[in-house]
């Protein structure tokens, strides 16, 4: 069994991060989406909403299941046994960013792997930083996140 893991912090999930679940869970027998709960950032949305949207996302795809994690990535990756890291890229600035902390991880832990998925084109410029300055204005997002993330942002970002 061939078993991966993509983290982030999906605030909120968008179609980019579906194109990439899918893909990966096309390709590997399990994938786990890991649902960063980083104590130096602030979310919009509670770890909890975020592992819950991803299960309703992806309730169709057998072989994907979803967790948080509040430590190490390495560290959860040991206690998971899983070897292989997903990585999600749009362009050349996600890659720069994305080989350093491919090369941290492995300094932290040989054994892990890094596999780099570039999104689909139509999802390049995706970034859950943008979806929610837009949400916040109430602009149309419905490009950029399933139904059910838009009507959780509907939610966040209520008319004034």
């Amino acid at each position: 069994m061939l078993k991966a893991a993509f983290p982030g912090s999906f605030d909120p999930p968008t179609l980019g991060h579906l194109n990439i679940i899918q893909r990966a869970a096309g390709i590997f027998d399990e994938l786990l989406v890991v649902v960063a709960e980083n104590r130096q950032k602030k979310y919009l949305f509670s770890a909890e909403e975020r592992v819950e949207m991803i299960r309703q996302l992806t309730a169709d795809q057998g072989n994907v299941s979803v967790a948080i994690c509040d430590s190490l990535i390495v560290d959860f990756l040991q206690q998971q046994g899983i070897k292989l890291l997903i990585r999600g890229m749009r362009g050349m600035d996600d890659f720069s960013y994305e080989f350093e902390v491919s090369m941290m991880y492995k300094a932290l832990d040989p054994a892990i792997e890094t596999i780099f998925l570039t999104t689909d084109p139509q999802y390049i410029v995706l970034r859950s930083s943008s979806i929610k300055e837009i949400a916040s204005f109430r602009g149309n997002i419905s490009e950029m996140v399933p139904p059910l993330v838009a009507a959780a942002l509907r939610e966040k970002y209520p008319p004034t």
